[in-house]
């Protein structure tokens, strides 16, 4: 009779166990949620962070205005900066600036993108008012910088390797 009850209670515990796995997940199934959960964590936590102008503190969800910008060598002009920039916004007007003059509107978000085309120095773009700093780009190097043109007048971007390289951005 004992034995009757034991292979009963023996059974019943058999079934338990078969119940809770199939109604719960086990250790490493918690471990796999957990890891998909910090990288989907870890992507949106990086992700708003690009949405971060240089000089702002919340995520601006916009396209912002490109602005296309190269960092160049020959002998007749020197060191300079040439832009690509359509829309009458990178337009060379002299005035002792070896640069284009770039327009923007004020309040818009903007990105500028830097290229080093000169194969024998590295180059920077800096405009202090709105943080931006490339940092040193070697050949064929880039960098983009997105800003918001929060504040009106002319400011100086330049190049801290060569002082000559300059130009001028005029938000209105």
């Amino acid at each position: 009779m004992q034995n009757a009850h034991e292979s009963h209670m023996g059974k019943k515990q058999k079934r338990k166990q078969q119940d809770i796995k199939h109604k719960g997940l086990s250790r490493n199934g918690y471990i796999i949620i957990g890891g998909i959960a910090i990288v989907i964590a870890l992507g949106v936590y990086f992700g708003v962070r690009t949405l971060i102008p240089v000089n702002g503190t919340s995520p601006v969800f916009a396209a912002p205005t490109n602005t296309f910008i190269k960092a160049t060598y020959s002998p007749q002009t020197g060191y300079t900066f040439t832009s690509q920039a359509s829309g009458g916004r990178g337009q060379n007007t002299g005035g002792g600036y070896n640069s284009p003059t770039i327009t923007m509107k004020k309040g818009e978000l903007n990105s500028i993108h830097l290229i080093n085309e000169d194969r024998d120095s590295q180059h920077n773009l800096n405009i202090d008012a709105f943080k931006v700093h490339t940092g040193d780009l070697g050949y064929f190097q880039s960098k983009s910088v997105t800003f918001i043109a929060d504040k009106a007048g002319t400011f100086q971007y330049y190049c801290t390797i060569h002082p000559e390289m300059k130009g001028k951005l005029v938000i209105q």
